[in-house]
C-alpha cells in the first residue's frame, strides 16, 4: 500500500504537469484530453497493482477462527516478531540408535508417490530436492506419536513472493488424497505473506511463535514433537492432535493443539475419525526445495509422564 500512495503523489503531480500543457496556445483540446487519459490509465495500473499485491498477502473472506479474532489467512494477524537464530543448533544431528532413518542422502527406498509409485524427486550429493509437479511423496511406514528431526534449504535463487517463493510443506500424518496436518515450508526471508501461512505456521491455524528463517541457500531445521488425536469406543475425540517444533534452536509451537487436518481457505476441524497411524508426507508445490537428514523416533505411552 506504501506503493498506492508514493504513486498517488507522483500522478497528482503529473495532471499538474500536464495542466501547463492547457496554457500552451499550440496545444490542441484533443492532444490535452489524450495526455490527462495517459497519465490517469497509468495512474489505476498501478493502483491496482498495488491492492492486487496487498490482496496476495491473505484474506478475509474466510471462516473466522474460533478465537474470534482472526479469519482463516488473515493478512491483518499478528506477524511474529524476526528472531535471528545461532549458526547451527541440531543441523547434521545422528540419529539416535532407536530412530528409523527415513532419508541418510543415498536413496529413496523409504519413500513412495501417489498410489505407491516410485518417487521422481531428485538426490544430489546428501539432499534430496522437490522434482517440481511429480507430486508429494510419503514414508512407506506409518507412525503414531513421534519425535521428527528433518532440514530443509529454500532455493539459493529467489523467485516469486508471498506464497509462490519456496513453497513446501511437511504434513505430520499424512493421507494420500486427504492431506493431514501441515507445517509450511516457505522462503520467509524478508518475504511477507500471512502468518498462518508463513515459514513454520501450522498452516491456516497457528502462525510460529517467531520468525526464525534463515536465508535462502542456508540449511534449516525442524525438531517435531507429535502426539497424534485420539478417539474413544464411541468414536469421540477425546484428545486433538498436538505438537511442539523447535526451528533452528528456537521454540516456535509449544504443546499446539490442532483443530484437524489442514485445509486452504476453510476451518479445519475432526470431521470423522482418524486412524492412529499415519505417513510423513513432504509437499511438491512446485519450487525445488531440498531436504536432508530424516529420522524419526517412536514414542511411546512409556516415556511420557
Amino acid at each position: 500500500m506504501q506503493l498506492f500512495f508514493l504513486d498517488l503523489g507522483l500522478f497528482i503531480n503529473r495532471l499538474a504537469f500536464a495542466e501547463q500543457f492547457r496554457l500552451n496556445p499550440l496545444m490542441s483540446k484533443s492532444l490535452l484530453s489524450a495526455v490527462r487519459l495517459t497519465i490517469i490509465l497509468g495512474y489505476l495500473g498501478v493502483a491496482n497493482q498495488a491492492f492486487t499485491k496487498a490482496a496476495d498477502l491473505g484474506y478475509t473472506d474466510t471462516p473466522m477462527l474460533p478465537s474470534g479474532k482472526w479469519h482463516v489467512h488473515d493478512p491483518d494477524r499478528t506477524k511474529p516478531p524476526v528472531v535471528n537464530s545461532g549458526a547451527t543448533f541440531s543441523h547434521g544431528a545422528s540419529a539416535p540408535s532407536d530412530a528409523i532413518v527415513l532419508f541418510d542422502g543415498t536413496d529413496l527406498s523409504k519413500w513412495e508417490g501417489a498410489k505407491g509409485a516410485a518417487p521422481e524427486w531428485a538426490i544430489h550429493e546428501d539432499y534430496m530436492e522437490v522434482k517440481t509437479n511429480t507430486g508429494n511423496i510419503h514414508t512407506k511406514d506409518k507412525f503414531d506419536d513421534f519425535q521428527l528431526h528433518l532440514e530443509f534449504a529454500e532455493p539459493l535463487k529467489v523467485e516469486g513472493d508471498s506464497q509462490e517463493r519456496g513453497n513446501s510443506g511437511v504434513f505430520l500424518h499424512g493421507r494420500e488424497g486427504q492431506g493431514g496436518y501441515e507445517l509450511q515450508v516457505l522462503d520467509c526471508y524478508n518475504n511477507p505473506t500471512y502468518p498462518d501461512g508463513q515459514c513454520g505456521a501450522l498452516y491456516g491455524q497457528s502462525p510460529p511463535l517467531v520468525n526464525a528463517c534463515k536465508k535462502p541457500g542456508q540449511w534449516q531445521t525442524y525438531d517435531i514433537f507429535f502426539e497424534a488425536a485420539r478417539w474413544n469406543e464411541n468414536h469421540e475425540l477425546i484428545r486433538p492432535a498436538s505438537v511442539t517444533v523447535i526451528q533452528n534452536g528456537l521454540l516456535i509451537h509449544h504443546k499446539q493443539p490442532l483443530l484437524g487436518p489442514t485445509g486452504h481457505k476453510t476451518l479445519a476441524s475432526y470431521s470423522k475419525e482418524l486412524s492412529d497411524k499415519a505417513p510423513i508426507e513432504l509437499q511438491d508445490h512446485h519450487t525445488p526445495v531440498r531436504y536432508r537428514n530424516i529420522w524419526i523416533r517412536n514414542i511411546t505411552e512409556d516415556e511420557k509422564p
